[in-house]
């Protein structure tokens, strides 16, 4: 590889080949460290240090390189648009891995039959709570589940002909045991066990 870049002209090297290695290495240590970030905040403990170690290693090696040349302006345009890029592709990383649990809290109409009757069709686990809004008579209703199940439980949700609304939020934890000894933990399905 250093017969390659020795071959290749200078202004090559120090205008392509190494600010594009500087990029490469920021999103890598940029998306590793915005995963860890996020999996820290969901609880998922375990797995952060590994990905705190490879993180530091690839930012080590990339400021190393940018202290030797202190004098080269690309080296840091190349070091800002890595991280740049490495925090949007971290945050798309981490929503592809649809980590953790979300709380869906469903407001309609006392008629709720239907919304009901689906979110049991599709093994939804939920509870309902009698209340009373601006309008009358209401109900509650509470998920938590899995936030890649969240766009199913939204189409059961919006495909509804009553009037309702709903708000979705993030879940620490969940722990506790329902009828016949089944654990809404929902943590049996994480690989990132804690």
């Amino acid at each position: 590889m250093n017969e390659i870049i020795s071959q290749m002209p200078l202004w090559v090297t120090e205008w392509i080949v190494f600010p594009l290695v500087i990029v490469f290495a920021r999103i890598c240590d940029v998306s590793l460290g915005t995963v860890r970030i996020i999996l820290i905040g969901k609880g998922y403990k375990n797995i952060a240090p590994f990905i705190a170690f490879v993180e530091i290693l690839i930012w080590i090696v990339v400021i190393s390189k940018i202290l030797q040349n202190l004098d080269k302006i690309q080296y840091y345009l190349a070091f800002a648009l890595g991280f740049a890029l490495g925090t949007f592709i971290g945050m798309k990383i981490e929503s592809r891995l649809s980590l953790g649990q979300r709380i869906i809290r469903i407001i309609t109409s006392n008629d709720y039959s239907e919304l009901i009757d689906n979110l049991k069709k599709h093994n939804f686990n939920f509870t309902t709570i009698d209340a009373t809004g601006k309008f009358g008579p209401v109900k509650i209703i509470f998920m938590i589940i899995q936030r890649h199940s969240l766009k199913k439980a939204i189409g059961i949700i919006e495909s509804c002909k009553q009037p309702s609304f709903y708000t979705i939020e993030d879940v620490m934890d969940v722990k506790g045991i329902l009828p016949g000894g089944k654990n809404p933990g929902l943590r049996s399905l994480n690989p990132f066990k804690r």
